[in-house]
């Protein structure tokens, strides 16, 4: 039996976090609360969740490690695949269902746990088998059941919502439960605040691991294991919260980089700048960490021009950012401050005024400023009923959210500029934003790649919090007592112990 179901916390030893049962207690407790203020919904509902389902590769046997279906995981913290949970509204009074396991899972897979092993590790009010459903739901006579039904704002997909054997004779309205829940996850707790730090902090270990040891002739996959390796073999991470992007030189230009037709397999010459974005995943809550820095540790000065204006965007943000402050106003402050940034590097000439009204920005940093982030790494309630609607221009159309900021929430700010050969090409045949590019720094920036710096923040009541703990800038007199000969990424790993959460160091010119 695995050390998980012994306990109510979820641990993979010592040297890991501990996860209590009680984050999700919690969780399930809150969404109740806003569904008792609907007057819509009856106390006597039932909230039903269906969770992941085991699959495997194609028609094959082997299948890819199991991961839980997220809204699921965010009410029960459920590891298992096939479960269903119900919670009732009046109470809270959670009911787990888990599969009737065949006698040969014990040859197979392991000792068969037993209904209160389930119900102790999870912190349930009961167990039963996931065939018992309709039998139980006909003791409870639940008023309705509420299903989930929605889609996803940023892959357009929709939730899954549940069915077992016997639904059709209940009453099941899927039109409140989406929402509800939703909002719930774009709040994140106390417990699991702790979770995401804990998801931050071996993330930046590993990425300072990643720098130490990137040089040129490696290949951009090994940069990509000696990530995976440090978060699995030092954080018990075994997933990582999306594909990891390791772009070097050119490939930084790739916003989504590492995909299979593209899996991270350049080898790293010297004089490239790498983009690297990776973040891991423990229990199901991401990390979404970017660092971009030089891979023979000595900047260019193009280099320098487009990392300090990157620099100088993402501070910005992160000083702005209180309750209150609109994330599409935050996004609009990155283009402005980069855009000044690149005007003082002479990439780009003109008012800067007039290229925030003929949305320069947008071919630069075609992406949006960053997103929410808990249990998804692009976390759900971006635009939710209620809140601001997506914009239709361009780069800001592809901001996840463009709501107010509120305590509590957990975002990414991950402005970035890139040369982008298509985008380049547009802007050069249009009069309204060529006549802002400087012709021969664009030509001589192609095929440079592109520089991203990405947090993870939280949103406090006097600003944000930073999560993200790697280093970002230098100090001048590094250069006056450190041999010439160190590599730089060595002196960024050697400062990175007197970074201080939400300080900068200043910048080495």
């Amino acid at each position: 039996m695995s050390l998980g179901l012994r306990s109510a916390y979820y641990s993979l030893g010592e040297h890991t976090l501990s996860v209590p049962a009680a984050l999700f207690t919690l969780n399930r407790q809150r969404l109740v609360e806003r569904l008792r203020k609907d007057t819509k919904v009856n106390s006597s509902s039932l909230v039903l969740l269906q969770g992941g389902s085991e699959t495997t590769r194609y028609c094959s046997d082997v299948g890819p490690v199991f991961r839980q279906e997220s809204f699921f995981h965010w009410a029960f913290g459920v590891l298992e695949p096939d479960c269903y949970g119900a919670i009732r509204v009046e109470d809270g009074r959670a009911y787990l269902f888990v599969p009737r396991l065949p006698d040969e899972y014990a040859v197979w897979l392991g000792k068969i746990p037993k209904l209160e092993e389930y119900q102790h590790r999870y912190q349930v009010d009961e167990v039963h088998f996931v065939d018992e459903i309709a039998k139980k739901f006909t003791e409870i006579q639940p008023a309705t059941l509420l299903t989930l039904n929605g889609i996803n704002s940023d892959s357009k997909k929709k939730s899954v919502e549940a069915e077992f054997e016997g639904i059709k004779t209940f009453n099941v309205d899927n039109s409140v439960l989406h929402k509800e829940i939703s909002e719930c996850r774009v709040i994140k707790t106390d417990m699991e605040l702790a979770v995401l730090r804990y998801t931050n902090d071996i993330s930046s270990k590993a990425h300072i691991d990643v720098m130490r040891k990137c040089r040129p002739g490696m290949t951009e996959y090994q940069c990509e294991s000696i990530f995976m390796n440090y978060c699995y073999y030092n954080g018990g991470c075994r997933h990582v919260s999306y594909t990891c992007i390791c772009a070097s030189g050119g490939n930084g230009a790739i916003l989504h980089y590492g995909h299979a037709g593209a899996p991270n397999d350049k080898l790293i010459r010297d004089g490239d700048i790498c983009s690297f974005d990776m973040g891991a995943e423990y229990y199901c809550y991401a990390s979404d960490i970017t660092c971009s820095f030089p891979a023979n540790g000595k900047f260019t000065d193009d280099q320098k021009i487009v990392y300090n204006s990157v620099l100088k965007a993402n501070r910005a943000v992160f000083n702005a950012m209180k309750p209150g402050v609109s994330w599409f106003d935050m996004h609009v402050l990155a283009n402005r401050v980069m855009l000044e940034s690149l005007k003082d590097g002479c990439v780009v000439k003109g008012s800067i005024d007039d290229m925030m009204t003929a949305n320069l920005g947008a071919v630069f940093q075609p992406h949006g400023l960053g997103h929410f982030m808990g249990v998804d790494v692009h976390d759900v309630g971006g635009y939710l009923e209620g809140h601001p609607v997506r914009s239709t221009l361009a780069g800001l159309r592809s901001l996840r959210t463009a709501r107010l900021l509120e305590v509590g929430m957990v975002l990414t700010i991950e402005p970035g500029c890139y040369f982008i050969d298509h985008l380049l090409d547009q802007a050069l045949a249009d009069p309204q934003l060529s006549e802002f590019l400087v012709p021969d720094a664009i030509e001589r920036l192609r095929g440079f790649g592109g520089v991203r710096i990405e947090d993870d923040v939280v949103v406090t009541s006097t600003g944000a919090e930073l999560l993200t703990k790697v280093p970002r800038t230098l100090v001048k007199r590094i250069f006056s007592f450190l041999s010439s000969e160190l590599n730089l990424v060595e002196i960024f790993f050697f400062f990175s112990c007197l970074l201080s959460r939400g300080n900068f160091l200043e910048n080495a010119e």
